[in-house]
């Protein structure tokens, strides 16, 4: 897993060699030479230099910490990496380059990423199929060109037509859409469909049965009752 917070991710007691090396050493997958070699190369790897194992967290900045985090994440071997927020606590220019640095590993190791994020234009540069989720629940779930080109849930619509359109007069000519009611409470969510109480197109069997992922079009699948009436 790589955390939101690249600071308080990492034991500021510990070395980056003790970081990275601290999953090796659980799983057993390298002692000796072989261990420090591995610690030398997952560095390298994702940016950093060897001489940096023998560094603290504090001695480095947000996105070298970051980095250090990928590099353990990367330690135990995995398939599948969850990126919680990876980047939302790094500077804009960082972003870019940490993205970049995932995009580069995942090509040449066949990494799967669970990428969880709020930034839409990230999310669409760097997802393949993208979940869409509303007070822990996911509402739409496609391929992350066909969510962009054709959302199908009232949130989801919602969600898109918030993001900011560089060119003034197309800003213009945009629709953007406002949501009303209350947020329901994550904590102990009603019955039927948690967006109801937000939803311009509610009616009673929303706040009465809780709708579930159906595939509306080829692996387009959408939690919503009304998404015929809706989008027909």
């Amino acid at each position: 897993m790589i955390f939101q917070d690249p600071y308080a991710s990492l034991n500021s007691r510990m070395t980056v060699a003790e970081i990275v090396g601290e999953g090796i050493d659980t799983y057993h997958l390298y002692k000796g030479s072989e261990r420090q070699q591995r610690i030398y190369d997952l560095l390298q790897r994702v940016g950093l230099k060897p001489e940096h194992a023998s560094r603290y967290p504090h001695e480095f900045s947000g996105g070298q910490r970051q980095r250090i985090g990928v590099a353990r994440a990367l330690a135990v071997e995995p398939e599948l990496i969850i990126c919680d927020e990876p980047i939302s606590a790094l500077d804009v220019s960082i972003q870019a380059q940490v993205v970049n640095m995932l995009e580069d590993l995942q090509d040449d190791m066949g990494l799967t990423y669970l990428f969880i994020a709020h930034d839409l234009s990230m999310v669409k540069h760097i997802s393949d199929r993208i979940g869409v989720m509303y007070l822990g629940k996911l509402v739409e779930v496609c391929e992350s060109r066909e969510l962009y080109r054709r959302p199908l849930h009232p949130y989801t619509q919602a969600l898109l037509s918030s993001i900011p359109i560089p060119d003034p007069i197309a800003t213009r000519k945009s629709k953007r859409i406002i949501l009303e009611g209350h947020v329901q409470s994550p904590i102990n969510p009603p019955e039927g469909c948690r967006f109801a109480s937000r939803c311009r197109f509610s009616k009673n069997i929303c706040t009465q049965t809780t709708p579930e992922l159906v595939e509306m079009e080829k692996d387009h699948f959408v939690a919503c009752h009304l998404a015929d009436e809706i989008n027909g």
